[in-house]
């Protein structure tokens, strides 16, 4: 076969169109894909957009048995990718790479903490639709409104805490949050042990929890992805 689409093959390049966008704050949304033909990811793994010379990695937020490919976007503010995203129509046509990385969850007898920051807990997300379960999970944002998937969380893990850095009284905020950052949490009420911290956020959280990890959990295993 001869042409473009033998050239697309050869770098890895992935042809897809815009479904659908569902915003799920004023600066967030879940946007789908179609996805390629052949094209296989593992939870946890990101792919790269690549639109007039931009680069963008996103980690899908959809089981790898789903029809379509979903992500989770934040709308930053002169975000050239973003804007994009949040400005594109149906059937619009995006490429990107990929699967990237090795982040994914390797099961273990120890128990599973997932720590993320942001639309840093997309990767946890694909690994909750794909079936993981019984985990701990810690979602640091600023305000409730924030916690994009706390249904999903609720249903599926050991433990969900919501750990909301700009609440201040335990009361505010939502059933079993926490008022301050995730490595207040961790510092102060997670019970020692040995545990597989998954870290999904960005770079000085997870610098933070690195450190945390070698002073009280000491035995325990971590793996980490920085999210921008």
């Amino acid at each position: 076969m001869s042409g473009p689409f033998q050239e697309d093959k050869k770098i890895g390049l992935h042809k897809t169109q815009l479904l659908s966008r569902s915003w799920i704050t004023e600066d967030a949304f879940e946007i789908r894909f179609s996805r390629p033909p052949l094209f296989q990811f593992a939870p946890g793994q990101r792919v790269r957009f690549i639109r007039n010379e931009v680069e963008r990695d996103y980690s899908p937020v959809s089981s790898p048995q789903d029809e379509g490919i979903d992500f989770l976007v934040k709308s930053v503010k002169g975000g050239v990718f973003s804007s994009a995203l949040a400005s594109a129509r149906e059937g619009d046509p995006f490429h990107f790479t990929g699967p990237h990385g090795y982040f994914g969850f390797y099961a273990s007898e120890r128990l599973p903490v997932f720590v993320a920051t942001g639309t840093g807990v997309a990767p946890f997300v694909a690994m909750a639709r794909a079936g993981v379960k019984d985990f701990i999970l810690l979602h640091g944002v600023r305000r409730f409104l924030d916690l994009y998937y706390e249904p999903l969380f609720r249903k599926t893990s050991k433990l969900y805490v919501p750990c909301l850095s700009a609440v201040k009284d335990p009361g505010e905020g939502v059933p079993g949050g926490f008022p301050g950052r995730v490595t207040g949490f961790l510092a102060d009420h997670l019970a020692s042990g040995a545990y597989d911290f998954y870290l999904c956020g960005n770079s000085d959280m997870i610098r933070d929890v690195i450190l945390l990890v070698d002073q009280r959990f000491t035995d325990s295993r971590v793996y980490a992805e920085t999210f921008y």
